[in-house]
């Protein structure tokens, strides 16, 4: 079997109105890369034109790499990806390709993508002006800049006294 080309750059596809796509964005942005990272917002005109193969609703729903060979990764391979392309990341990358750390790439990748599907419909509520100001019981908050916990109420307050 042939070895692959090796990979000059890759380009990821993220949420541009996701706060935590923005937010893993910057903390890639500020890794040390080995492979060059681009960032391209999923679902835009770009996106749409550098990759008119890819279902570009689909890349709003799932985090997507394309290397400068063509290799399109989804999901927990994406993630893995870029963190293969990070000196400080790429031997847990290696560990998170195996049989055994593939579990955990993927229960990371549905946490998220929970996350993100629970902030998202509260984001899209609040833009629309229909939302509570009250989240709900457990519920992370949005204020306006960042995400808030919820607070832990009767439960704990009797541990602080």
């Amino acid at each position: 079997m042939a070895d692959a080309p090796p990979v000059h750059g890759l380009t990821v596809l993220f949420d541009a109105e996701c706060p935590l796509c923005r937010h893993v964005r910057g903390w890639l942005e500020r890794q040390w890369q080995l492979v060059p990272l681009e960032f391209v917002p999923a679902g835009s005109p770009q996106a749409a034109q550098r990759f008119p193969e890819l279902d570009q609703e689909r890349t709003l729903r799932e985090i997507t790499v394309i290397s400068d060979g063509g290799e399109v990764y989804e999901a927990a391979a994406a993630w893995v990806v870029c963190l293969w392309a990070l000196k400080s990341h790429r031997a847990m990358a290696h560990r998170l390709s195996t049989p055994a750390g593939a579990g955990l790439a993927r229960a990371a990748v549905l946490a998220a993508s929970k996350w993100r599907r629970a902030t998202g419909a509260a984001l899209r509520l609040t833009a629309q002006g229909t939302a509570s100001r009250t989240p709900a019981p457990g519920a992370w908050a949005w204020n306006g800049t960042a995400w808030e916990p919820p607070p832990c109420g009767e439960r704990c307050s009797a541990s602080h006294h």
